[in-house]
């Protein structure tokens, strides 16, 4: 097979994947750059050995062995390998066959990272404007508040437009993956935030009136998912921890609060965007975790030592 014929289809590939499976800009860069990664190793081992004859599946299984001595994570693998059997699909409805002569990793399933009620309300509520390190403090909370409101991903916060949003009824309109709509739910907090925004920090950032980004940053332009985790690695500071702040831990925290205040899975399911009730699921193995972990620390048979037992008893 030729290395190089394949290595010209990935454009048509990836604009296959973007037009018709409707893939995120995210997943449409990472396959890309995996391909990329690819034939480029293919054409770095044809250049080293240009007498042998090698067959793609074989330059395959090398790239794949060359992955492994790189120990790159299971779920990197996983999505790599992912990508070379779509890409394997997309090549035979071309009249096109290869092989992907390998199966995915079972990933080891992770319990996401969350914060406490308490921690949370301290970041939002214990705060003021002018302790934080930044020129738009009503910007930097309200983006905050927003996403623990609302459990949105950072690339759905940023892609926020002022017509997706409905103050009087409290949603908003966002584009998930695979640029799937969905409707998301905020409380009057965050609705008093957004309007505090709107009417103070939005103006003075605003440079362009046919701009229709809910945030922006000082050039007037719409904010970047980077900036947006900067905002949330300032406030970090304030809990005096270790471990990083991101968008990602404050949707995992949303979604485990609901699950303990006792909203149900399949609403908080609709909430996140899940494709699937599996991947919500997670949400209630930190439950447990957390509940069992109360349980040890309060049941009374594991706090004895403040009992004095008579001799005589």
């Amino acid at each position: 097979m030729d290395i190089q014929l394949l290595c010209a289809k990935i454009k048509d590939f990836i604009t296959f994947f973007e037009v018709e499976k409707n893939a995120s800009k995210h997943t449409i860069r990472a396959y890309e750059g995996d391909l990329r990664q690819l034939f480029a190793f293919c054409e770095d081992i044809q250049k080293r050995e240009p007498a042998k004859l090698q067959s793609f599946e074989h330059f395959l299984k090398r790239y794949i062995v060359s992955l492994f001595y790189r120990k790159i994570s299971k779920a990197s693998l996983a999505r790599k390998l992912s990508c070379l059997r779509s890409f394997q699909q997309f090549l035979h409805g071309q009249g096109i066959k290869i092989t992907v002569p390998i199966s995915s990793p079972r990933i080891d399933r992770t319990l996401p990272v969350t914060l406490s009620v308490d921690e949370i309300f301290f970041l939002l509520d214990s705060i003021k404007n002018e302790d934080l390190p930044t020129p738009y403090p009503n910007r930097d909370k309200t983006i905050f508040e927003l996403v623990y409101a609302t459990g949105v991903r950072c690339g759905e916060l940023v892609g926020i437009t002022l017509q997706d949003i409905d103050l009087d009824q409290k949603i908003i309109r966002v584009m998930g993956k695979g640029r799937k709509e969905r409707l998301v739910l905020f409380g009057g907090k965050a609705k008093e935030m957004l309007q505090e925004y709107l009417s103070t920090e939005r103006p003075l950032l605003l440079k362009d009136s046919a701009q229709n980004a809910l945030f922006l940053n000082y050039a007037g332009g719409q904010l970047t998912t980077r900036s947006i985790q900067r905002i949330f690695e300032m406030f970090r500071h304030f809990l005096n921890v270790d471990r990083k702040l991101t968008p990602h831990k404050i949707r995992h925290s949303f979604a485990t609060h609901l699950l303990q205040g006792g909203v149900d899975l399949r609403i908080i399911q609709e909430l996140l965007g899940h494709k699937t009730i599996a991947t919500t699921e997670i949400y209630t193995h930190i439950s447990n975790q957390q509940l069992a972990k109360m349980c040890d620390e309060k049941h009374p048979l594991n706090n004895l030592d403040h009992l004095v037992l008579d001799d005589n008893s």
